[in-house]
């Protein structure tokens, strides 16, 4: 099957790119005791708080049910703190997940800049940043094709 196109192309080296870095950042937060999806999550969390599960699971790449058991363990591990609120229940980051979170940060950071830093200079950068905002924006309105 020889018949990729550029945009195929495009997308495969895409995919193996974030597979490949979400392996390495995962390996990487280990020394936080952390996943790259808990990071994510204690991040959006950080960002937003408070906020629904509903309204999180919005901003993450977890689903439903996954980002059910994470927070189950976030909250164990005493990272975040769920207050009801008459019929809405919040999540909201403890002293604690705030604490993990600026000491993971600042290194998650570096190294995932690490990856373009290395390669690329300020301007491929820039450009690169450009074309994928762009095609992230278009990919939101995709619709898929009619059967």
């Amino acid at each position: 099957m020889q018949n990729n196109t550029i945009g195929s192309l495009i997308w495969l080296r895409l995919m193996r790119f974030t597979n490949q870095s979400n392996q390495m950042s995962n390996e990487f937060l280990k020394r936080f005791d952390l996943t790259t999806a808990q990071f994510d999550v204690l991040a959006q969390i950080h960002i937003y708080q408070p906020l629904t599960q509903m309204e999180l699971a919005e901003k993450v790449t977890v689903t439903q049910g996954g980002i059910s058991r994470m927070l189950a363990r976030l909250e164990k591990e005493g990272y975040i703190e769920r207050k009801q609120e008459w019929k809405t229940k919040t999540i909201s980051l403890t002293p604690q997940g705030t604490a993990i979170l600026e000491k993971a940060m600042p290194e998650q950071l570096a190294f995932q800049s690490s990856f373009f830093d290395d390669v690329l200079t300020e301007e491929e950068k820039k450009t690169l940043y450009t074309l994928m905002t762009r095609v992230h924006k278009h990919s939101e309105k995709k619709e898929l094709p009619p059967e």
